[in-house]
Formats: structure tokens, sequence, C-alpha cells
């Protein structure tokens, strides 16, 4: 029996795994005199100074009520994008950001766009994060203009802002080639994690669109879809305006999915696939946005009789008064570059997951208790656990409905890990090592294409997440998007259908 043809996604996947026998034929040494400057200027347009508002959340308390828009706004984008570091360089000064990436490349981009609010006149505003200032560079009602694009969502017709975020697709090309779309999204996701819960911090309901039309979006703000495109709308409700009611909606819409494409060489790959998978202007919005009932259900796998099953509920992380912990450790995250190789607690483990994956156990502290996912239903967990103290070591699945990790398989995994992370120490000397996954043949059919955008802003958005609460507990965490494909299903026991979409490393710092 013939196997069916790969679709333009299920190709790029393939195309871009990384494996043991090839993985040093494909690498190729880096150009340093063009490597990409991670930030994106408008010479000409109206500044506003975002610096005058970085009031802390007790002072930001003032009267006026311009004055309090301005902190809100300026808080949000700081703690989501804005410069937290700086580092010295053979080059000069590199800066890091509130939102990780891989590489340090940060390809996103923020822009808003306003219909008009009591600070922002109606136009075009992009996010400067090396002046921590947002510069207007269209002055103009172009509202008609998004709502046009995201197929008339609901949620434009009561808000005033949107939040846009773009993709520069060379500033991770340069390091990661053809493979570096999977980061893109991923850095995209995270992202949204900080945008997410800033917004909860800041009287702001941020609803995520992922189903609008690329080209329409693009002309909007006037890019050059070869350099830079689209990724995410959220359309930003504004709390102590509106009163928030709306179901939660569709937030993706699906595309094409195409198994008649041209023979690729390496390096048109990444921009072939944003290209096929964009969305019509014609045809992508007829579905409506109404929930669909199949949409966002969690579904749990793998409950074997042999599995040994650990119960996940636990207390939840307290973020202090406001949240004031939440927004200091937005500052503050770094990276992990060394584990010591000792154990965590298993109630270190359990507040992880419950604060990525059990959203709703904190609304009382102020936060979304159901933010927007793509299709969280469609994205698996597996943990490789090598140094939990009471839990066993081996490869558990987390199934987040009936809250608990099920083993599937009985082993320590580290030297294998060692050798998945592409002989990364991180991946040796964690106590945990966790897995989002997808079926990705699956996906597609519900989907089409676009799925796999989809696939990896969620993973970015959980990854986050456990960044946060890693380091508000004082652990360390990194992200790998770098790893052997194929071998990481082979080595947990994963099914061959699941395609690993991203690594986070979790453990005691060196």
């Amino acid at each position: 029996m013939s196997e069916s043809p790969k679709s333009i996604a299920q190709h790029y996947h393939e195309r871009t795994k990384y494996d043991p026998e090839t993985l040093a034929l494909k690498s190729q040494t880096l150009d340093w005199e063009k490597q990409p400057i991670p930030f994106k200027e408008y010479k000409i347009g109206k500044v506003f100074d975002l610096k005058l508002y970085l009031k802390s959340v007790e002072e930001a308390t003032s009267s006026d009520p311009k004055t309090r828009l301005w902190q809100r706004l300026s808080h949000l984008l700081l703690h989501s994008y804005g410069l937290t570091a700086k580092l010295p360089t053979m080059g000069g000064v590199h800066y890091l950001r509130a939102a990780p990436s891989a590489g340090g490349l940060y390809p996103a981009e923020i822009y808003l766009i306003s219909r008009g609010t009591a600070i922002l006149a109606p136009g075009l505003y992009h996010y400067q994060p090396q002046t921590h200032a947002l510069v207007q560079f269209w002055e103009d009602q172009v509202w008609h203009n998004l709502r046009d694009a995201c197929f008339w969502h609901p949620v434009l017709e009561n808000t005033h802002l949107a939040l846009v975020t773009t993709a520069v697709f060379y500033r991770s090309f340069w390091r990661y080639q053809d493979r570096a779309y999977r980061r893109i999204c991923l850095d995209t996701g995270h992202l949204l994690g900080n945008l997410e819960l800033m917004a909860a911090m800041n009287d702001y309901r941020p609803h995520l669109i992922g189903g609008f039309a690329d080209d329409i979006l693009n002309q909007l703000l006037y890019l050059d879809p070869e350099v830079e495109g689209v990724t995410t709308v959220l359309a930003l409700a504004n709390l102590l305006e509106i009163d928030e009611n709306l179901p939660h909606l569709r937030t993706a819409l699906p595309s094409e999915t195409q198994i008649d494409y041209p023979n690729l060489t390496d390096g048109e790959l990444l921009a072939y696939l944003h290209q096929a998978t964009k969305l019509k202007t014609d045809s992508s919005g007829s579905q409506g946005w109404k929930l669909l009932e199949t949409d966002g259900i969690l579904e749990d796998k793998y409950n074997f009789p042999f599995c040994t099953k650990v119960a996940t509920v636990t207390s939840s992380i307290d973020w202090g008064k406001n949240l004031s912990g939440l927004e200091r450790i937005m500052v503050k995250r770094r990276s992990t570059r060394a584990y010591n190789g000792a154990e965590l607690m298993l109630n270190e483990l359990l507040a992880l997951l419950d604060f990525t994956y059990q959203p709703h156990h904190y609304i009382h502290q102020g936060l979304d208790g159901s933010p927007d996912y793509f299709d969280l239903s469609l994205i698996e967990t597996f943990i490789a656990v090598s140094g939990v103290n009471g839990l066993e070591d081996g490869c558990y699945y987390y199934a987040p409905k009936a809250q608990e990790l099920r083993q599937i398989r009985f082993k320590n995994f580290r030297r294998e890990l060692y050798y998945l992370c592409l002989q990364q120490d991180l991946g040796r000397d964690a106590a945990v090592v966790l897995f989002h996954t997808a079926d990705l043949k699956k996906a597609i059919a519900n989907y089409g294409d676009r799925v796999y955008r989809y696939l990896h802003l969620d993973a970015g958005h959980l990854g986050q997440r456990l960044n946060l609460a890693a380091i508000y507990l004082r652990l360390g965490v990194s992200g790998i998007g770098g790893f052997f494909d194929n071998q990481v299903n082979e080595v947990l026991g994963i099914p061959t259908d699941e395609a690993v979409l991203y690594i986070t490393t979790l453990g005691r710092p060196r």
C-alpha cells in the first residue's frame, strides 16, 4: 500500500529534522559580518516616550485617567518584550529582553493598531524596545482594514486597540537556516505567554487571533512580505471600560493543505512554508468564528493498565500582592546555562505543571483562568525524569484533564538525553526534561498546513509559563529547539506519529 503524499508542513518538518548522520554536513559557519540587527527603527514618526510611566505597581495609581492608561501600556510592553539587561560582546553590546529567544536573535516585532483611544489617536504604532517608546508611523483610521483582515472577528467590534506580532525571518534564518521557522514561532509563543500574563496585571484581556488574511495585514503595516510577516493579532479589551461577556471564540482558522509543491532546495523551505500557509482573502473566513464543539477540548491519552499514576493536584504558586512576584520575575528571568545535577523535589515539579496547565487555579490571584491558545487539545506533554525526589526515574505522560502523571518507560535517561539534545550538558544534568509533541497528521486534518504555526506558537506559550514559574521557585530552566527529532521518539517510547515541537529542561542551576 503506497504511502499518502506529505503536505508541505509535513515535508518541511521532515526536511528540517536534525539527524546524527547529516547534522555536520548541514552545519554552516556563521558569517558574523551578516549578523542581523535585532531592532527595527522608524526614522520618521511621532514618538511617545514610555519610560516616563515606569513607576512601580504600587506607585502607578495616578488619579489622572490618561496618565494611568500610559502607565498600564508602558508596563505591559516593558515586561512583555522590553530590554532587561545588556551583555558586553566582541562587537559591542548585546541586549536581553523579557521574552526568551533562541540564540538571542529576537525575530519578533510588536505593532499597535489604534481605533482611537484616550491616549492613542487612530493609526499605526511600532514598539521600540531599545528606547522603550512607541512611534506612530501612520496617522489614519485603519480599524476597518484590520477587521477585514481578521474576517470580522467579533472581539474587534467593541475593542479599540490591537497588538500585532510579526517575524523578521532572516534574524533567525541567519543562524538556524530553514529550521528557523520552528524557532520563530516558539519565540513568538514566549512573547504571547508574557503578553497574556501582563495584560491581566494591567486590566486588559488579550483575545488571540491566528486566522487572518496575511496579505491584507502585511499591506496594512507596510511590510515587505519577503522580509517580515504577521504572525498573530491580539485584540486588547480594556477591562476598565468594556464589560467582558464574550464567550471564548475560535482563535484559529484552517488553511489549505498543499500536497503539490516544487522541489525546494535548502534555504528555500522557510519562506515557502510561510507563504504556503497564508489565508486567502476571499475564502478562509467563511467558516466563521463561533466556538466549535471540538475546539480546545482536552483529551487524556496513554491510560494503560500497567501505568504507574501520580496525582499532580497541588497547592498553587502564590505570586504575592498585586502579582508583584510575577512582574519582578519577568525582568529577572534568564535562561539557565548549566545545571548541577541535583534533584528537584516532587512538589516543585507539581507546582510548575499546575501553573502551566491549570490556569483556572489562579483566577483568585487576578490572572486569566482561561487564556487563549490556538488548540491545546493537539499538544501532548511527555516528561523524562532523571532526578526528582519522590518520583521514580522514567518517562511520564502528563494528563492535564485527570491531573496525573502516567509512567510509560522505566529507566534513567540521562545519557540518552545528553545525546538527544545535541550533546548539550543541559540535557544530561537536568532533573527533568519536558517534551511538547503533536500528531502532525491529525493536526493538519483539522487546520491544514497553517497548523504548523499554531502548534509551535502554543508550545512556546506553554514553555514561557514553565520558564516564569521555574525562576520564581529559584529553579533553573532552559528551552531547547535543537534536538535529534526521530531519536527522541525512539528513546522515550513516544509514538512515531508524535512530532516533537519543543524541549524544556529543568533543574538546579549550577
